[in-house]
């Protein structure tokens, strides 16, 4: 896990591998929300700022939320294209 750590940075791209049931929005008053399809798996985003615990502010196209490390992993290069 920490090599896996050590690759995210802030303004890394992420790519979601599982949708998160429960995500929180990453304001002053964050909101607990429902993914009710939202976040897919496939979806880009960008990492904003780390929180402890393994959680990350991550800016996607509908805003940005604080998702756990274990719902995205770091983007390489190429790796969108291959799965359209």
């Amino acid at each position: 896990m920490p090599a896996r750590s050590s690759k995210l940075e802030i303004g890394s791209p992420v790519i979601a591998i599982e949708a998160p049931k429960m995500m929180k929005t990453a304001t002053s008053i964050p909101c607990l929300r429902v993914n009710s399809g939202l976040v897919k798996p496939g979806d880009v985003g960008r990492i904003v700022w780390r929180k402890p615990k393994d959680v990350w502010a991550v800016r996607l196209t509908i805003g940005t939320y604080l998702i756990d490390g274990k719902y995205f992993k770091p983007l390489e290069l190429g790796e969108r294209f291959r799965r359209l």
